[in-house]
This record gives C-alpha cells, sequence and structure tokens, in this order.
C-alpha cells in the first residue's frame, strides 16, 4: 500500500535519533552521556501532581470542551496579564495538547497550498515538517552566528513574497538559547505590520532565562502587533512537565475558532487530567519554576566555559532556554572529519557522549547540547569532548 505523498518527505527528528541511539548503547551496558534531551530533568513539582490525583478521585476523568477548560483559559488570561500586561478573553485561547500541537493545528487552519512561512535558521526542528504537512512551504533564512543567531528587519523584507502567509520567531530559541530585545522584535514587527503577515511567536521557554533582560513577547510591544500576533507557549518547560501535554496558542479569536473546530475532529480536548495539573501550575506556588532556573543557570555558567576552553569550538553564549549551541567545524576538520555529523557519530561510538547534530536545525556547522542533566554529567561530558577533540589532532 502506497502512502500519502504528505508524508513521504519528512525528516525524522534528529534529537529522537540521537537519543534512541544513545539508549540503545546504554541497554549494551555502555557509559553514556545524553546530551540531547530536550525537557528539563527535574520531576514535575509535587503540588501539580497532587491537584491531577485529586481531579481524578473527584471524577473529572470526562470530555471536556475541545478549547480547553474555562478554569485554565481564565489562568492563562491572569498569567498572560500579570507577566506581560497582555489582555485576552477567553474565546481568543486554545488549549492543546502540547505546544507542538498548537503549531501543528495553526498552520493546519492557516496554511493553503503554496503559501510561505518564513523560518529562521536555525530553527526547531519540527517547525519545517509541520509546514509542510500543511502543504506550505518553509522559507528557510540564515540567521548569521556573528549576529547571535538572530534574524535581522532586512533579511526578512528580502524573502517576502506575495505568497508570504507568516514568520516564525522563537524567542528563547531552541537550539541557540539566544533571546531578542524588545527593540530588536519592535523592528521585526514593523516590516510585519508593513506587510501583514502574521507572527507566530513560540515563547515556550520564556520562564527560563538567565540575564537581567525581561522575556519580551512581541505582542506586548503594541496592539497593532498583538492583533498580528498568534502566542504559543505551555507549561512542559517552565514546569517541567513535558509528558503531561499541555500547551496554548493566543491569539485572533477567528484563528482560534478555527483551530478549536480542527481540534474537535482530532484530538476531541485536550487530556481532562492534565489541564486540571496546568490549572495548578498557573494558580500555586512557582518556588520550583525558580528553583529549576536557577539550577540551570549554574548549569549554563559551568558547562559554557568548558565548552569554549575546547580548541576548535566556539559558542555564541546563551540567554535563556537550556541547551549551547556551538560552532564545531573546525574542531571536525582539525579532527579529520569530512563533516560535522560524522565527528558527532565519532564521538558518541568513542567517549559515548550523545549531541544532536546541528544539521537538523538547519545550521551543519553546528552541534545542540542540552545541560538538562546533573552538573557532575556536564562536567565529565565536557571532559571526553576535549579528550575527544584532542585525541584527534
Amino acid at each position: 500500500m502506497e502512502l500519502a505523498n504528505r508524508v513521504k518527505t519528512l525528516t525524522p527528528s534528529s534529537t529522537l535519533a540521537i537519543t534512541a541511539k544513545a539508549k540503545e548503547l546504554k541497554q549494551q551496558g555502555h557509559d553514556v552521556i545524553g546530551l540531547g534531551a530536550g525537557e528539563p530533568d527535574f520531576n514535575t513539582p509535587e503540588h501539580i501532581i497532587q491537584a491531577a490525583t485529586k481531579a481524578m478521585q473527584e471524577g473529572f476523568t470526562k470530555y471536556t470542551p475541545s478549547g480547553g477548560t474555562i478554569e485554565l483559559r481564565n489562568a492563562i488570561i491572569n498569567k498572560l496579564t500579570s507577566d506581560q500586561g497582555l489582555s485576552y478573553q477567553a474565546d481568543e485561547i486554545i488549549v492543546t495538547t502540547g505546544a507542538k500541537h498548537a503549531l501543528y493545528t495553526l498552520f493546519q487552519v492557516l496554511l493553503n497550498p503554496g503559501d510561505e512561512v518564513i523560518v529562521p535558521a536555525p530553527y526547531w526542528v519540527s517547525y519545517p515538517e509541520q509546514i509542510k504537512l500543511a502543504q506550505g512551504e518553509p522559507v528557510i533564512i540564515e540567521a548569521l552566528e556573528e549576529n547571535e543567531f538572530k534574524l535581522t528587519p532586512e533579511q526578512l523584507e528580502g524573502v517576502i513574497t506575495p505568497k508570504t502567509k507568516a514568520v516564525i520567531i522563537n524567542s528563547p530559541s531552541n537550539p541557540t538559547g539566544v533571546m531578542y530585545s524588545k527593540e530588536e522584535l519592535k523592528k521585526l514587527g514593523d516590516v510585519c505590520l508593513k506587510h501583514n503577515i502574521l507572527i507566530v511567536s513560540d515563547e515556550i521557554y520564556e520562564k527560563l532565562i538567565y540575564t537581567d533582560e525581561p522575556h519580551v513577547s512581541i505582542a506586548e510591544i503594541s496592539d497593532e502587533l498583538k492583533q498580528l500576533t498568534v502566542i504559543i507557549n505551555g507549561v512542559s518547560k517552565s514546569h517541567s512537565m513535558t509528558g503531561w501535554r499541555i500547551g496554548y496558542a493566543v491569539g485572533k479569536k477567528e484563528i482560534i475558532k478555527a483551530m478549536t473546530n480542527l481540534a474537535s475532529h482530532s484530538t476531541s480536548n485536550p487530556t481532562s487530567i492534565s489541564q486540571y495539573a496546568a490549572l495548578s501550575a498557573y494558580t500555586s506556588s512557582q518556588d520550583e519554576v525558580d528553583m529549576m532556573r536557577d539550577a540551570f543557570k549554574e548549569r549554563l555558567e559551568n558547562l559554557y566555559q568548558l565548552i569554549i576552553d575546547i580548541p576548535g569550538i566556539e559558542c555564541v553564549k546563551p540567554k535563556g532556554a537550556f541547551y549551547l549551541f556551538p560552532n564545531v567545524s573546525e574542531a571536525a576538520k582539525s579532527n579529520g572529519f569530512n563533516n560535522v555529523d560524522d565527528w558527532v557519530t565519532a564521538l558518541l561510538e568513542e567517549e559515548k557522549v550523545a549531541l544532536v547534530p546541528g544539521s537538523g536545525f538547519g545550521a551543519p556547522n553546528n552541534v545542540r547540547l542540552s545541560y538538562a542533566i546533573s552538573l557532575d554529567q556536564l562536567e565529565e561530558a565536557a571532559k571526553r569532548i576535549k579528550r575527544f577533540v584532542l585525541n584527534h589532532q
């Protein structure tokens, strides 16, 4: 039986592939350090787990509205108001089965065949694939490393065509960890307003920031930009709830209504228990969020210094998320490898350190290192990487 054309061009997730290989080596008894994880290593805070338990015991195990419970949507409204000064109504919010599903559903209701979405590279691996599944065309534009991997207004203006429907802005970014300032966002927003281009603002890492600079949503800069923006967010990274699968989209009610209608014929609704857990995440203590952020900041400071001390490796210091995205092309070349992918494979085989090749993120000279593991393991991983580089020179 022949498969549908829409799935034939899909590229498997490089993150999941390297994680699977690392697990295979571990099962064979090897001491593997995996730096490919895209999730916090902390357990979900206890009060959130207790809220889910209470919900089950009290019978909240049935269908909910397709767009999410009104209680959770109201909690998201309050969160947006208190954190960013943004005002929304319940019909401008859809709760989804993870932020990834919010993006998928958005592209499905937004794109017609041939519509273009501008995707700055490095990008999260699922952006181009989801756009293609919606029969759109991802327009990849390289955000230069010397500009901290940030898209410039001139670059954005240069790739806009009559088919351009949207642009994706991910701040803080996966995989680079870089963050746009308010002024940078305003300049990009001016271009989008000029051409009436929808802004997809992926803010899933907004709570994981390690500088004094505040997170800024492009939607809070002006009412005009708010009307042009769909915010994507969720509790997966901020509250260590990746497995609970709760995300959301916020935007104009016409878009949200279309997304809700589509969700009603696909997932029916997000898991009821997870919604009550997410409600507790947003309405109870945020102490655990602060604790996780402090731990990630300590790991970042230690790992960053260790990595940039390795010959042939350069790295833009991230301001958020929990990734380093170093350029290892010189190290790979001096080590005698044809490309970074081969270097990553050899590193895993010889030193049992699993990194994610940057090719999956549209940046073949780089690798992604997650510091969502213990500091001891991070220090040992850096030691092994340095040993590998020096042994191959």
